[in-house]
């Protein structure tokens, strides 16, 4: 026993002088690492602030074209911004430069602290707030564009769907108006169409719409021979619902004041806290439709999930608008393509909810 224990010992030992090696290894590496890279940020240094300074020189040259400055004021605020720009350079040459001469003198196991313009990758063991992973940082300094006509938006909307059958009132819709929902998820761009006012916007992008509809007294939908009708179901049905998965562009032109906010360099426009109206459409494709059924038979829970395609249209298109404050809106869209293809009887889907446009 004694003798399987010295062994034991012996083999602890001999890990932990292999893992303290390894680390003074990977520690020397990773200096080394760092060492180059701050040896390449050094040469990016003055194109960085270059570019920074024809970028300001361009918007000062804006401001004396449209009148907002003399050319006085001009000369005085070029000669100011090449002066803060040499100045940036040699700060930032030194700060390089002192980071790099402290990592050559310690390369075994010394941190320089905030290395944020460092592309880092780091490998570490048994140190306090050490971590093993990969860590990449490469963010570099951009100057703003002094007037970007374009931004974009993640758009989100949920709210009650339905459908208008043809010769029929909404109110005499075999779906559960509560229980009929849609929720769309998307991404938007947003262009300013005049040069000098932000009043009138064309926003366009995509979006997945899931549509979906509950038919009310216990019917499900079932194919006929080409047309898609409703039929009782033979069991007490929990639930009876049809997904229309639709991939849409919608294009709209949106109305409404803005704020605009002027910086030494660049200026933008605002709708931030303010009311807006968007009025267009779109158009696209079905990527999919699923029957979804849940019913007990013979004690024994079913869920039965069928994804037949149900007739329904292809191509898909309708109108949609919105009035909006701020990021929140109320949203309406509107198909005019039928649900279903080559029916007797056209529906219609519409929806109405809540909408975030979020920048």
């Amino acid at each position: 026993m004694q003798t399987i224990t010295k062994y034991l010992a012996l083999v602890v030992l001999c890990l932990i002088v292999q893992l303290i090696n390894a680390q003074d290894t990977i520690q020397n590496q990773n200096n080394k690492h760092k060492i180059e890279e701050l040896k390449k940020i050094k040469e990016t240094i003055k194109d960085e602030e270059k570019s920074f300074l024809k970028t300001e020189v361009e918007a000062i040259n804006l401001r004396l074209e449209n009148g907002e400055i003399t050319n006085e004021e001009a000369e005085k605020l070029k000669k100011e911004a090449a002066q803060k720009r040499a100045l940036n350079i040699e700060n930032r040459m030194t700060i390089v430069t002192n980071k790099i001469e402290l990592l050559q003198r310690n390369e075994e196991g010394y941190t320089v602290v905030n290395e944020d313009e460092i592309d880092k990758v780091g490998f570490s063991i048994g140190e306090e707030g050490s971590f093993v992973g990969l860590n990449i940082n490469g963010k570099k300094n951009k100057p703003k564009k002094y007037d970007r006509r374009t931004s974009s938006d993640f758009v989100l909307a949920f709210g009650l769907n339905n459908a208008i059958i043809e010769g029929e009132n909404l109110d005499d819709s075999p779906y559960k108006f509560g229980g009929s929902r849609f929720f769309e998820i998307g991404w938007a761009w947003k262009t300013r169409v005049f040069n000098n006012t932000n009043f009138l916007r064309f926003k366009y992008g995509f979006s997945f719409q899931i549509n979906g509809l509950k038919p009310d007294d216990n019917q499900f939908f079932v194919d006929q021979g080409g047309q898609t009708v409703l039929q009782e179901f033979p069991e007490n049905l929990k639930k009876s619902k049809l997904s229309i998965t639709n991939l849409v562009f919608p294009m709209h032109f949106e109305f409404g004041p803005s704020k605009r906010i002027d910086r030494d360099t660049y200026y933008r426009y605002s709708t931030d806290n303010k009311f807006k109206i968007g009025i267009g459409g779109y158009g696209g494709f079905n990527i999919g439709t699923r029957q979804k059924l849940k019913y007990e038979l013979d004690g024994e829970r079913i869920k039965d999930k069928q994804k037949r395609g149900f007739n329904t249209t292809n191509l898909v298109y309708g109108l949609s608008g919105y009035v909006a404050f701020d990021e929140v809106a109320l949203y309406v869209k509107y198909d005019l393509s039928p649900i279903f293809k080559d029916q007797l009887v056209d529906q219609n889907n519409i929806s109405i909810g809540v909408r975030f446009d979020m920048d």
